[in-house]
């Protein structure tokens, strides 16, 4: 795949669309064969390949920083969490999920209040983007929950008074995570990867014709 070719709106939206269960990749291959890129436009290459493979490992490394950076303060770190929360919900796949368990969950309690939960019928128009469709958390689209899960880390961070700190540590995450995207060279375990889910996507688009 030539990523030179990709924009950075389409890196974000497969980042989105993409599966959120897929398990980080070994240690032992996330800390191996680093080297500068040769170009500029290497670079913007190698930093978009390495955010969507190892994307798993940089939503654990950020979270984990924040976590280091945090542990004398509580509140901050649900605040993170809840922040981690909010980001994740961002994730069809994850949004989805967590959907779907919840109203199971609350159906074994009330099934009433699980039928008012589901999200509501929307018809089928022929030729529409399915990247395009709402997705819908407890029957409310779920831009809902990510304003709240942000809202309440806000709130817990100005409580714990380390508003400031929280953002140093994030700083520091992402600079890892940019460092380490922009010097870790993609392998052929990568590009391989990267073929295997574009066949994927296409025949998954083929399918719903």
């Amino acid at each position: 795949m030539d990523w030179d070719n990709v924009a950075a709106e389409d890196v974000i939206e497969a980042l989105r669309e993409v599966e959120w269960s897929t398990p980080p990749r070994s240690l032992g291959e996330f800390f191996s064969r680093f080297a500068f890129p040769r170009s500029f436009s290497k670079w913007k290459s190698r930093l978009k390949c390495n955010l969507y493979y190892y994307r798993t490992n940089y939503f654990i490394l950020v979270i984990f920083v924040l976590g280091l950076a945090l542990i004398t303060r509580p509140l901050a770190i649900v605040g993170a969490a809840f922040t981690a929360l909010s980001i994740a919900f961002l994730n069809d796949s994850f949004a989805a999920t967590f959907n779907e368990k919840l109203i199971r969950t609350i159906r074994l309690f009330s099934p009433h209040v699980a039928a008012k939960m589901r999200p509501p019928h929307m018809p089928v128009i022929r030729g529409r983007s399915a990247a395009r469709k709402t997705v819908y958390v407890c029957g409310k689209p779920r831009w809902v929950f990510v304003v709240i899960f942000l809202t309440a880390s806000l709130v817990m961070w100005f409580s714990s008074c380390g508003l400031l700190w929280v953002l140093y540590a994030l700083l520091t995450s992402l600079t890892l995570v940019i460092v380490h995207a922009s010097v870790r060279t993609p392998n052929l375990k990568a590009r391989l990867n990267t073929f295997r889910e574009e066949f994927r996507a296409v025949w998954r688009n083929y399918s719903e014709l």
